[in-house]
Parts: structure tokens; C-alpha cells; sequence
């Protein structure tokens, strides 16, 4: 059974830093996308960022803020994000889909989700 696991979430001044990781158990292949979603209160859910191997695609607003990697630890994927701003409060949903494809922050395309974390910036 696919589980996707979020944690790092919490309250931060506005510039400051969180890292967020995302735990992925149950996959079978290692052929998939894992990516960053993330949803305002009355707001659509958005693509943050996405990594595939080595290969990895940001939205425009958080390129040069945010970094997603694969974590330390096995299965795990990080997103560092800095530089933070109020506008990036959000639950921050991590997902996947296997094969991977192509590369994209589709909601539609993401067969699997987690639970999310919330993410709260002050200014």
C-alpha cells in the first residue's frame, strides 16, 4: 500500500527557512514522480515543485526560493524552502504517481497524496 508521509511544517517569520519532508513507502518501482503541492484557504491547489531522478521542475514563484531533493534518509523527499513570504501559507501536500512520464505539477496527474502540512509565514 502507497503511504506518502508529510512533516517539517510549522510558524515562521516572514524570510526565514523550513524544510519540509515527504516519507514515501509501498512503491514498487522506482520509476516516479514525487512532487510539492500546496493550497491557500479559498484558493486552488498549486504545483510547487517535482523531482524525478535528477531531473527537477519548479513553478515560477518559488524557483529561486525553494529546492526540492531526495532527504538522508532512504525514500524521503526534502523541500528546502527560504527566503519565505506570508504569500507561501498553504498546507503543503506532498504526491506521487508511478511511472513518472513526463515531467509536470498537473493535480490531476498524481495518483497518490499525503495528508499535508501547514505551513504558516508572518510578516
Amino acid at each position: 500500500q502507497v503511504q506518502l508521509v508529510e512533516s517539517g511544517g510549522g510558524s515562521v517569520q516572514s524570510g526565514g527557512t523550513l524544510l519540509l519532508s515527504c516519507a514515501a513507502s509501498g512503491f514498487t518501482s522506482k520509476n516516479k514522480c514525487v512532487s510539492w503541492f500546496r493550497q491557500a484557504p479559498g484558493k486552488e491547489r498549486e504545483g510547487v515543485a517535482v523531482i524525478a531522478g535528477a531531473h527537477t521542475l519548479y513553478a515560477d514563484n518559488v524557483k529561486s526560493r525553494f529546492t526540492i531533493s531526495k532527504g538522508s534518509v532512504e525514500n524521503t523527499i526534502q523541500l528546502r524552502m527560504a527566503d519565505l513570504e506570508p504569500e507561501d501559507t498553504a498546507m503543503y501536500y506532498c504526491a506521487a504517481r508511478t511511472p513518472c512520464g513526463y515531467l509536470g505539477l498537473r493535480v490531476e496527474d498524481f495518483a497518490y497524496w499525503g495528508q499535508g502540512t501547514q505551513v504558516n509565514v508572518s510578516s
